[in-house]
């Protein structure tokens, strides 16, 4: 009998501490030898002149969300109309496998005057469906006495260690005092934070004035919410964390007004993290002021959002705050609307004012190209760069290493084979997703994943998506020290104390 199921032979493998050329031993699903030659096992994968990767982890995704409300308006007073979740966890699986992605952190939705049990109920259901392995971030968008102190534990006990705050969107945007609540609550359970930071009141003022001014199209999405509204919540998210003493991560960081109160935050010696997504850095406001023959001014709305891709500057600014660290992780935000049909993204219409266009654009595929593409492959990141910034961060942030993000004895066998000089033009017949549009048609990018593994099963080969549905595995994630509250508080009084 052999003694390893599957060898990998021959890659130039990276850890994200430098790269070996060595074989990687399987078995059971974990990897348990790496060496400069293994024997055979009962299967080999050859990965000579390919680099071996750790499998993606895409922390930050909507996959299948129901949506009583959706993620559409930008503070007006009536209810945004409802949204379709055209991802489910089946196309989400095959579109993450196909860019080299195995693990995804999504989101468990709250609806306002509902408790959180029942969705997650549903959602865990709809999980279990897919193939990618999984873990959730708890949506809060009603903060009740109810929830905060009887359902949250329950969830925790669950292995749900991460909750979703907005500060804008109607209808999910919390109050200070309701954000207090919620940072306290997850001190209490040994939870982190993760925040939307724009300000809802200033959005909410700005949208109205455009409106007025007639100034309705796509375009003005991004006019609607300029960087100091980004600033201004960023700022305010750090400050009331460090007042309650939580850790906290800034979700979808886009311009370098917002990164640098991070950046002064970590100086202080907060934890406090923040990530940022590919459309900061390949797409901009520019793109929302797209006509199209056969969509007019609404083939602006592929590219909407929030917060709005910015400028080329700021482009170049944000890369500059991942090369300093203080952003350290690149996520999708995957949250996509097709623009066909008379759901998604035309669901009000196609002569539809901005605000009643549904935010979002889809990621899941094409992260991990463009990043490798941009970063790696033109010189702005080195290869460990990519890798925690993809993989190792993610996993450490969200409480999913040593098992997830890193090429390591004992960790499970997720990889992505990847050629380093295949040059890929973008389609999205490529990105294997359920939505109709990618924002990145024609881009062409060098570096592509040839293979991806999961738990040592070849999940994708040239393409070619080869898992069944049903095969993924929930993550539940237990206490873990990089969460764990400083103790540093005001007048050294704790309101609210962490678990022991």
């Amino acid at each position: 009998m052999a003694e390893y199921d599957l060898v990998v032979r021959g890659g130039e493998v990276a850890t994200g501490f430098g790269t070996a050329r060595c074989d990687i031993g399987i078995r059971d699903g974990r990897i348990v030898a790496l060496a400069e030659r293994i024997a055979d096992g009962a299967a080999t994968l050859d990965a000579g002149g390919l680099l071996v990767l750790p499998g993606g982890i895409d922390s930050h995704c909507h996959i299948e969300e129901p949506a009583r409300g959706g993620y559409v308006g930008t503070g007006g007073d009536a209810p945004p109309p409802v949204t379709v979740s055209e991802e489910s966890f089946v196309t989400a699986s095959a579109s993450a496998f196909a860019g080299g992605t195995t693990s995804v952190v999504c989101f468990v939705p709250q609806w306002k005057g509902e408790g959180i049990l029942p969705r997650l109920a549903d959602y865990e259901q709809r999980a279990a469906r897919g193939m990618l392995d999984y873990s959730f971030h708890q949506i809060i968008t009603d903060p009740t006495d109810a929830v905060l102190e009887r359902e949250v534990p329950q969830i925790v006990a669950r292995g749900i260690r991460s909750l979703k705050v907005f500060l804008t969107y109607e209808p999910l945007h919390l109050s200070d005092e309701d954000y207090i609540r919620v940072l306290a609550t997850a001190r209490r359970n040994g939870c982190l934070v993760t925040v939307h930071c724009e300000n809802y009141a200033a959005i909410k003022w700005r949208t109205a004035a455009l409106l007025q001014a007639g100034l309705t199209g796509p375009k003005y999405h991004a006019w609607s919410r300029p960087t100091v509204v980004e600033r201004e919540a960023t700022h305010r998210a750090i400050a009331l964390a460090e007042l309650v003493d939580q850790p906290i991560q800034i979700f979808h960081v886009s311009c370098a007004e917002a990164a640098e109160e991070i950046a002064r935050a970590q100086h202080r010696g907060l934890k406090v993290w923040g990530e940022t997504c590919p459309q900061y850095l390949m797409l901009t406001g520019a793109d929302m002021d797209r006509s199209s023959p056969e969509q007019g001014a609404f083939a602006g709305a592929a590219f909407m959002c929030s917060p709005s891709p910015r400028t080329p500057e700021e482009q170049a600014r944000v890369w500059e705050m991942i090369r300093r660290g203080t952003l350290d992780i690149v996520s999708s935000d995957h949250c996509g609307f097709s623009m066909g049909g008379d759901q998604g993204k035309a669901i009000s219409g196609r002569d539809a004012s901005f605000d009643a266009i549904p935010n979002g654009i889809p990621g899941l595929a094409a992260r991990l190209p463009i990043l490798f593409s941009e970063g790696v492959s033109k010189g702005r990141l080195s290869l460990d760069d990519f890798v925690r910034l993809t993989a190792t961060n993610p996993a450490r942030l969200m409480g999913l290493a040593p098992r997830k993000g890193m090429i390591a004895i004992g960790a499970d066998a997720d990889l992505a084979l990847w050629d380093p000089a295949k040059r890929v033009r973008l389609t999205n017949a490529l990105m294997q997703h359920a939505i109709d549009y990618t924002p990145y048609e024609g881009l062409e990018v060098t570096g592509w994943p040839v293979a991806t593994l999961r738990r040592g099963a070849v999940v994708m080969r040239d393409g070619v998506v080869q898992a069944e549905p049903g095969t993924g595995r929930f993550l539940p994630r237990g206490p873990y020290p990089m969460i764990r509250p400083r103790g540093v508080l005001a007048d050294g009084f704790d309101a609210a104390p962490p678990p022991a």
